[in-house]
Order: structure tokens, then C-alpha cells, then sequence
């Protein structure tokens, strides 16, 4: 991963020499917090108990700018990787052809088996379901000036199928995918470039909201969209498949959505307010706790400070004071109608990552690690992904500090393909402990818990490889579900919260 990082640390670098106890991150050698509780750990009685899907994961292909890229790596054999596991390669899809024509097309079947798979969520005790709505799929075409009839049926009847087996819908708007024709070149620009694209975005959230909000009272306007511009616009490995040269190329990208988070955030409001009804808005953002490769090196401590707040806390701090500013470069952009939009802080987390930042290499930027191989106690998931349960309080906290809003988990998980899954177990508890730990001593105030995810499902550029369910899909076999152990585990925390004996079974080497 490359960092929202440019060249002023190096004016920094002197100083942090001959101090560097006191700059920048430190790593950290505890990987779960100290909890001195009776047990049970029992969680508030009004918490959501979630699992998060994204539209282009699990529903048939929509004409999306996703579907288009899937497509042609498929007509152009474009399914390799990177050498490390979790390294995409751009413009590719790992082993897209290795799944069939009928698995590509219906993604986990979920438009036809939605009312099954919410029955098992029920049995497990869940209240709430997150998922996004396709762009595609209501405004298949430019021109349309209201939604596509099937489309609005389509999610009517998700809605529906969800309130009756108790489960509180939380709806996104933007998760990573648009329509194919939002990037039809127009006046030299695409997609969320283009002097229109604020324009449709308003008719696709207008019309949602019209036909939609009386029914949903949780909103998640943009999921992740530091990802989106890194992977989409500098690492090349999502549509729109671009890699621009620096940072700071990106930063007009990253303004644009927050014109279209305050523009939901307005509309949602205003439609709500019409019906007297109270909703929830605001967006979320992928975290990691950023700690230094070398914690005896100042520049890596420093770099792991200047990536942690451009990649995390730079959106949230322009929704708060209405000023987009890019950390460590001179891009600063005032959008009108931003300030104070966010009614809670959604927050992904998935775990540590090491920064890494040598002075000979410094116009490159840092490098990041996805664990250390010389660690002989720390687990990694399928993808290489480091467990690191102490840094999510950690997040928590110090996004609890900052804005003193409710916080939503709207995704926390771990691709763990094995059965019994035994890490997404260790996963679940360690890091629901650390949840509680949040809640009743750090003071965060913490609506709900959604876990990523429901099902196996194709998770972007790793195509259908990692395996992120608390339901296994079996694609050689007609999509067929099966609740992994997880699931139990899961369904026995939300019932009955964290027992001592659920935390000695499943809390691995934390």
C-alpha cells in the first residue's frame, strides 16, 4: 500500500534523530487489552448485532463499472496476482476463471435466496443487516430520470424480507461500485470527475430516499473511500484503474466525495424531517492501527503517525470542520454544506500494519507490511492480514476522543477459509472483548457491531479466493450455505455475551 504521505517529514527527520521517544507511533508489544471483569462481559441491550454485504459481492451482476471490469479480465485472461497473499495486481482479478460463467454472473445467488439467509441471520439472534443498494441496478442507464421499476421492487422486497425476521436494515449508498455510463468520458472527465456527477448522484439519492426512507433509519453514505481513491486511482487495482503519480493528484477525488457525502447527508435529513422521522447518518472508514517496522527508527515512527492520519482521520476531520485538508501536502479544499454531517463515526477495522520508511527511498513513499514474518506468536488471516485485537479500542478510542459522536462498527473480520474455523473464532472473541473493554472502561459510546460478513461472497480484486463468511458458500454446489463454527460462537456472544470459559476456549495467544 502506498500512503496519502508526501515529502515534509523530511524536515522532520533531524529532530526525530535525537528524540524519537518523542515523535511519531510506537509499536505495540500487547496485542489484547488487561480486563479485570466478572464474567460475563454482557453488552447494552439495545446493540446492534449486524453482519455488513456489499451489493457487487453478493447480488447478480448489475451494469456497473465493476461488472465491466470483471468482464474483460475474463475476455483478457487477466486473472493473476501479486506474490504475497493480499498483493493484487492491477488490472487483474485473482482467478476469476476458475469459477464458472453461472458463479460470476449470480455472485452468491443472494437475489434469489435473500429470505432464507436472512431466516438463519434471525436464528443466530441478529437484529440488524447492513448492505449496500447498486447505483447500476436503479439507474441502469444515463438518461433515466427516475429508478428502474424492477430495480426499486428488488430492494423493496430486501427491505421487507429483512424487518420480518427482525432485522434492521442499514443501508449504504456508495460501496466501491457506480454505473458503467458514469464513466463515459464527458468534457475530458470521468466518472466522479465529470461537472455532472454531483448532479446524478443527487437523482440516485433523491430517489432513494423518496422511495426508501420511510423504511430505513441507518445510513452509510460512503464506505471506505480512502480505499476507493488509493486502490482506484494510485494503486490500480480497482476501477477506475488508475495509478497518478502522487498523493496529492488524488485529493480533488477525495473532495468530490465529501460533496457527495454532504449532499446525501442533506437530502436524507431533509426527507426525514418531512416525515418526522429520526434517522442516522454519516460514512466509514477502513482503519488499521499504522505502527513502525522498526520501532527504533524515528522515520518509521514518524511515517506510521503522517499514514495513520491522512488514511483515517483526514476524512473524518474535514466532515467535522468542513475543510478537506491532505495531510503533508498543501491541498485544502472548503465544501460548502460539509461541516458537522456525520451523526455517528462508522468505523471498519481490520487489524495492524507496519510502516516501513528508508531516507534513500523517501520520493517512493512508505512501505507497508501486512504482518512480520519474524514474529513467531502473531497470526495472520488467509490474506496475510495481521490480528492485532488491542489496536481496535485503540481506534475506537481515539476516534471517541476526537469527535465525542456515537460510533457504528460497520465491519470487523478475517478471511478464514478453514472448517472449523478456529482463527475467525479466536478473531470474534478478541476482538468483541476489546468492544466491551471500549464500552464499559475507555467510556466509548458504541452503537452496534456488524461483521464482515455474512457470507463467502467475491471480494474485489481477490475474486472469489478469500473466504470471509460465517456461512461457507460452496460454489460447485448451487451456492449451498453452511454455518461455519463461527456462526455459533457469534450467535452464543450476542445471546449471552463473553463467558470466561467462550474467552480460555477461543482467546489463542492473546
Amino acid at each position: 500500500m502506498k500512503t496519502i504521505f508526501a515529502a515534509g517529514i523530511t524536515a522532520l527527520v533531524s529532530i526525530a534523530i535525537f528524540t524519537p521517544w518523542l515523535i511519531g507511533e510506537q509499536r505495540g508489544t500487547h496485542t489484547s487489552s488487561a480486563v479485570e471483569a466478572t464474567y460475563p462481559l454482557a453488552f447494552p441491550d439495545d446493540f446492534d448485532w449486524g453482519v455488513a454485504v456489499a451489493a457487487q459481492h453478493v447480488e447478480h451482476q448489475q451494469p456497473s463499472d465493476w461488472t465491466a471490469f470483471e468482464r474483460r479480465v475474463i475476455a483478457e485472461s487477466k486473472t493473476g496476482t501479486g506474490d504475497k497473499p493480499g498483493q493484487a495486481k492491477p488490472g487483474h482479478i485473482r482467478d476469476l476463471d476458475k469459477y464458472s460463467a453461472e458463479v460470476r454472473l449470480k455472485k452468491v445467488d443472494f437475489d434469489t435466496r435473500y429470505e432464507s439467509d436472512f431466516r438463519e441471520l434471525a436464528k443466530l439472534g441478529l437484529n440488524s443487516y447492513r448492505f449496500s443498494l447498486s447505483w447500476a441496478r436503479l439507474f441502469p442507464r444515463a438518461d433515466m430520470t427516475e429508478p428502474d421499476p424492477e430495480g426499486v421492487t428488488f430492494y423493496r422486497n430486501v427491505i421487507s424480507a429483512a424487518k420480518a425476521n427482525g432485522l434492521k436494515p442499514h443501508v449504504s449508498l456508495f460501496h466501491f461500485s457506480t454505473p458503467e455510463w458514469f464513466w463515459e468520458e464527458k468534457d475530458g472527465k470521468r466518472g466522479w470527475e465529470r461537472l455532472d456527477a454531483l448532479s446524478h448522484w443527487h437523482r440516485y439519492v433523491s430517489a432513494v430516499s423518496a422511495l426508501f426512507g420511510q423504511e430505513i433509519n441507518h445510513w452509510c453514505t460512503l464506505n471506505e473511500p480512502m480505499v476507493y481513491v488509493l486502490w482506484g486511482y494510485i494503486e490500480g487495482i480497482f476501477p477506475p484503474l488508475e495509478q497518478r503519480a502522487a498523493p496529492v493528484d488524488v485529493a480533488p477525488v477525495v473532495a468530490q466525495l465529501l460533496r457527495a457525502h454532504a449532499a446525501a447527508y442533506e437530502i436524507l435529513h431533509r426527507d426525514a424531517a418531512a416525515r418526522g422521522q429520526s434517522i442516522s447518518v454519516g460514512l466509514t472508514q477502513h482503519t488499521r492501527a499504522f505502527e513502525p517496522w522498526r520501532n527504533w527508527h524515528p522515520v518509521d515512527r514518524l511515517a506510521a503517525g503522517f499514514v495513520q492520519q491522512a488514511f483515517i482521520w483526514d476524512v473524518f476531520d474535514a466532515i467535522e470542520a468542513g475543510t478537506y485538508s491532505m495531510t503533508d501536502t498543501d491541498f485544502s479544499a472548503e465544501i460548502e454544506g460539509l461541516a458537522g454531517t456525520q451523526d455517528y463515526v462508522g468505523i471498519n477495522y481490520y487489524g495492524r500494519f507496519y510502516v516501513q520508511m528508508d531516507i534513500d527511498a523517501m520520493a517512493a513513499g512508505p512501505v507497508t507490511h501486512t504482518h512480520d514474518p519474524t514474529d513467531p506468536n502473531e497470526l495472520t488471516s488467509d490474506l496475510g492480514w495481521a490480528l492485532y485485537p488491542i489496536g481496535f479500542s485503540s481506534i475506537l478510542e481515539e476516534a471517541w476522543t476526537r469527535y465525542g459522536k456515537p460510533i457504528q462498527i460497520l465491519e470487523n473480520g478475517i478471511a478464514d477459509a478453514a472448517q472449523p474455523d478456529t482463527l475467525r473464532q479466536t478473531f470474534l472473541v478478541s476482538h468483541l472483548r476489546e468492544v466491551w473493554y471500549a464500552i464499559n472502561v475507555l467510556g466509548v459510546d458504541i452503537d452496534g457491531y456488524f461483521h464482515w460478513s455474512h457470507l463467502d461472497n467475491f471480494e474485489w480484486a481477490e475474486g472469489f479466493g478469500p473466504r470471509f463468511g460465517l456461512f461457507a458458500v460452496d460454489y460447485n454446489n448451487n451456492f449451498a450455505r453452511a454455518p461455519r463454527d463461527s456462526a455459533g460462537v457469534y450467535a452464543e456472544i450476542i445471546r449471552h455475551g463473553i463467558s470466561e470459559e467462550l474467552w480460555d476456549a477461543h482467546r489463542g495467544p492473546f
